[in-house]
């Protein structure tokens, strides 16, 4: 009987070990947190097999789709202050219509918010 026990304990923990790892897995491929790795490897992968790419043809997908990403980041560069600007100003417009202890709180949340969206932001 206590064999059975310690069986049974043994396998419920790697069991709870095997949820969790796939749980922390799915959170942080299916939250964004991983793709950005692996984005174009996955697209060279499976154009290469959906396509049949020769190794040049690879080799050359390859280079086009890092000069995409360069483009984007000089596009996402170019823009960033602009949405920053509107994102300010509406800002200053919720302030507006808030009283001062409302805008005290509203000031926290946009902290907060800034500080969550600069941990999770992605490397350019």
């Amino acid at each position: 009987m206590t064999r059975r026990a310690y069986l049974y304990f043994t396998l419920t923990f790697l069991l709870g070990v095997i949820v969790g790892a796939a749980g922390v897995f799915f959170y942080g491929w299916y939250g964004g947190r991983w793709h950005r790795g692996f984005e174009k490897q996955h697209m060279v992968r499976r154009l290469t097999r959906e396509l049949n790419l020769s190794d040049a043809q690879v080799q050359q997908l390859g280079q086009l789709i890092d000069g995409s990403i360069k483009r984007y980041s000089e596009l996402q560069a170019q823009v960033e202050p602009q949405y920053r600007a509107v994102g300010e100003e509406t800002r200053k417009q919720i302030r507006q219509i808030l009283t001062p202890e409302q805008a005290t709180k509203f000031d926290e949340l946009v902290r907060r918010w800034e500080e969550r969206r600069k941990k999770h932001a992605h490397p350019p």
